[in-house]
């Protein structure tokens, strides 16, 4: 195929894209604003779903290199410590799913995904290129901020919560700004008695405030992320809010969860350094002219930007990239872009608006105080895994339709 395609963002959707393209024959040029390829922040998760599309295009192997695989999700509530749900993953989920759970570092999967591009797909890399604006015509025009223009038979705006892409093709849109502020934290697992690093995704439930933990690096290291109510600005700085590495106080942490359970409190108490980035989201994708228009496709949190509490960010945009590949996939002549790209918003749009409003769903759960939070406790304790898992997500991403199983 002689296409060329631009693909804006050098992240983990982006570079899912450059790769699921590069797989069904297309070259992508793919600009990063970055001076170099890396990954911020800490730990991330990835069910079923996640791991069946790297292991599809053949990255199992690399996958099992670097990630953990916890055993099962606990909830505890964050006051007690008392267990108030539990669901079985390891074997549990291999052999309901097919698949594993996998809780992995972000740079070790951007790092695999980086490798796999460099080296099984013909992708053209740049750094420190940045989109200014595109114009559509016969094909799409991208100007960078340098000033320099490249030119391709399409466009894919992976470059995230705030993306240049998304703005030029729907207008300005501010974001949502949800009031919550995540602090993240990385433990040497060496410095944490055995008791206090299980094989588990735990997860602690408080009033306006949760924290969950769980193994990346193949166990090597635990990572904690603790979401609570809050502003940048009280206390923080002020800083600027799209900045995911600002540096936090655990003090500041404390004071905004209340007391805590012993457990909860040591580990924060070993967390090494903190970071914070302030939560925004967008609404709910309502229709599939959000998530592409014409020869321009938006991917991941350009088009459907998530709350932390359903663990499917980095899931959907690696679902979307897949979708994208099969859909190439089917083409032996010359690709029509603007049709190709509406299948693949139809296919795409149900499913991710339906994981943002479970993500939000989810974050009012977690953070439930008086009556709210007992039913839902005692929702936990009666349904049991029925009320954990979902088989409605773990199951996918769904097959676009009139495509072939590998």
């Amino acid at each position: 195929m002689n296409d060329n395609v631009l693909v804006a963002g050098g992240g983990i959707g982006g570079l899912a894209c450059a790769l699921a393209l590069g797989r069904a024959g297309v070259p992508v040029t793919l600009f990063e604003q970055a001076a170099a390829f890396g990954e911020v922040g800490a730990g991330i998760q990835l069910g079923p779903n996640a791991v069946r599309v790297l292991t599809d295009w053949g990255l199992g192997r690399a996958l099992q290199a670097v990630a953990a695989y916890p055993d099962d999700l606990r909830i505890r509530d964050a006051r007690d410590g008392r267990e108030l749900g539990h669901l079985r993953l390891g074997a549990a989920a291999l052999a309901h799913y097919g698949h594993p759970y996998a809780s992995i570092h972000r740079a070790d999967l951007h790092r695999l995904l980086l490798d796999a591009v460099q080296s099984r797909a013909p992708a053209t890399l740049r750094l420190q290129a940045r989109v200014a604006s595109f114009e559509v015509d016969r094909a799409v025009a991208v100007t960078l901020d340098s000033g320099e223009t490249l030119r391709g038979e399409a466009l894919v705006g992976c470059d995230g919560l705030w993306s240049r892409v998304r703005e030029g093709l729907l207008g300005a849109q501010p974001v949502r700004r949800t009031g919550h502020l995540a602090y993240r934290g990385l433990i040497p697992a060496d410095r944490l008695p055995r008791a206090l690093r299980p094989n588990a995704v735990s997860a602690w439930l408080g009033p306006r405030m949760h924290v969950v933990s769980y193994p990346v690096r193949r166990g090597e290291c635990v990572n904690l992320v603790a979401v609570v109510h809050g502003r940048l600005g009280e206390g923080h700085g002020g800083d600027d809010p799209r900045h995911w590495t600002q540096q936090a106080r655990a003090a500041d942490l404390l004071a905004a969860t209340g007391p805590l359970a012993g457990d909860l409190r040591a580990l924060i108490d070993a967390v090494p350094a903190w970071t914070l980035w302030a939560l925004h989201d967008r609404p709910p994708l309502t229709g599939p002219r959000e998530h592409a228009r014409g020869p321009v496709a938006l991917l991941g949190d350009a088009a459907h930007p998530l709350r932390p509490y359903l663990a499917q960010g980095a899931a959907l945009a690696l679902e979307d990239a897949w979708t994208l590949g099969l859909l190439v996939d089917r083409h032996h002549a010359a690709i029509d872009w603007p049709r190709l790209f509406r299948h693949y918003a139809e296919t795409r749009w149900r499913r991710n608006a339906q994981v943002q409003r479970r993500s939000q769903r989810n974050g009012r759960i977690f953070h439930a105080r008086g009556l709210v939070r007992l039913a839902r406790n005692a929702a936990m304790n009666l349904l049991g895994e029925r009320l954990l898992d979902n088989p409605w997500l773990y199951s996918g991403p769904p097959r676009p339709p009139h495509t072939t199983p590998a």
